[in-house]
């Protein structure tokens, strides 16, 4: 067999992807470990997650000082993620509208 043949990528199921989901949002597995019961990478668990994973709730009038941190920093990462995603498109309808004449 020729040593530059490509591998098969596994495929999964759903069903399988939210269940390995599931350990690190209701169960409190870490990635890594989550990532060594079902035998997948850090970054296809965290892709998966990304997508499947419910939002976070947030914080009630009694949060922590350290929860309303955490919130704070997750809130920032989203803003500045929907902020670079609005970018894109503007420019992107700059680009169609232009095209387009």
């Amino acid at each position: 067999m020729d040593k530059l043949a490509k591998k098969k990528r596994p495929t999964y199921s759903d069903e399988f992807k939210q269940d390995a989901v599931r350990l690190v949002v209701e169960e409190g597995y870490s990635f890594k470990k989550a990532c060594q019961a079902v035998g997948v990478c850090e970054a296809t668990l965290r892709s998966w997650h990304a997508k499947l994973a419910p939002p976070p709730e947030p914080c009630g009038e009694d949060a922590s000082l350290d929860e309303l941190k955490v919130e704070n920093a997750r809130l920032r990462r989203q803003l500045k993620q929907t902020e670079l995603e609005r970018e894109i498109l503007k420019k992107a309808t700059a680009y169609f509208a232009k095209e387009s004449t």
